[in-house]
Formats: C-alpha cells, structure tokens, sequence
C-alpha cells in the first residue's frame, strides 16, 4: 500500500501552536496517512498524548518523544513507538551547526546509545543535501519538524509497504522509502 508520512510532528504538548486535533486534522487534508507525535522529552505534559485513543481518524498516529541526548554537546533524537518494534532518528544535524567530521562524530557517539536507525537530511522541513552522503551510514529522511501550521506538510516521506505501524518502521530502516519536499515541489531519490 503507499502511505504518505510525517516523523517529527509538534503540538501543544510542548512547545508546538497545534493541538493534537488540529494537527491531525491538518495532516489529513494534506493527504498523510501517518504522523509521529514527537514533543520534547523536557517540555512533555503527564497523559498528554491519552486523546490520541479517541480521535476519529483512519490516520496512524505514531507516539514518540524527542530525546535530548548529551552526548559531546547536546543533539535530539526522536523515538517512535510501533506495535512491537521502535525508531530512533537523529535529528537536524544541520542545527548542530558544526563541521561535517564532528557531526559524524556526534552521530557515531549517539549510536553507541540508542539504535540510530536513520538521520534527519532537513531542517525544519528544507533540504540539508550536505548530510546526504555516503559517510552517514543510515537512511535519511525528511521531516518537516513542524511547530506551527506554516510548517506541516513541508517535507515527508512516501513508501509502498504493509498499513501498519511496524510495517512503516520496518521500511524505513530497509531504506525503502524516498523523500518528499514541498519547497520545490519536487521529489528526490532516496540515496542507497
């Protein structure tokens, strides 16, 4: 089945302007059929995410926590909660603003941690192209990170695999997925 989805979604669980309704709501008239809740770890209100139970949607609603690792620093790291298995991404290396051989040190050092299984190539939806590369050894993904309307549906990921959440996570750390972005209306290859 193509799906159509977002893994780094905002709301007023944290720091983002869109209530849970209101982003599924969103996302659905933009033609996803999976979004991952992914509020801040430090930030994130007690049973915020119980609503999620009673939304009358035929969207998947993934439940995720956006860890802030300190690892050489501090980066974030989204874990997504599947059926059964787990996602963990590492999140807009871009905003770590550092050069590209300490990035990939960050990254190898987060690794020993948690199970990276795939690193953010956008920030706050826009294309990063710089971290599309060979020396990054995981899939990337677009993420539109978004905290406000004006930024949900900037940049997701598209796939043909099975409905269901272990399905989506499977396929993702198959690399069997491509990158959307709506900044230039165009679709990108997922590299291999």
């Amino acid at each position: 089945m193509h799906l159509k989805g977002a893994l780094h979604v905002h709301t007023t669980c944290s720091d983002g302007e869109l209530t849970i309704p209101e982003v599924v709501n969103i996302y659905t008239g933009l033609g996803f059929d999976f979004i991952a809740l992914t509020d801040h770890d430090y930030l994130l209100r007690p049973n915020c995410y119980d609503i999620v139970k009673t939304l009358p949607t035929d969207m998947i609603i993934f439940r995720g926590l956006e860890l802030t690792v300190f690892e050489k620093g501090y980066v974030h790291v989204n874990r997504i909660k599947g059926d059964t298995e787990r996602l963990h991404i590492f999140n807009h290396p871009a905003e770590l603003d550092l050069p590209m051989e300490k990035v990939i040190d960050r990254i190898t050092t987060v690794a020993k941690r948690f199970p990276i299984d795939a690193v953010e190539v956008t920030t706050k939806g826009f294309r990063t192209p710089e971290y599309e590369i060979p020396e990054i050894p995981y899939p990337k993904v677009a993420t539109d990170d978004s905290h406000t309307r004006i930024g949900c549906g900037r940049a997701w990921i598209e796939m043909d695999c099975p409905r269901s959440k272990d399905g989506i996570i499977r396929a993702i750390r198959n690399n069997d997925f491509w990158n959307c972005y709506n900044e230039h209306h165009a679709v990108f290859p997922q590299m291999k």
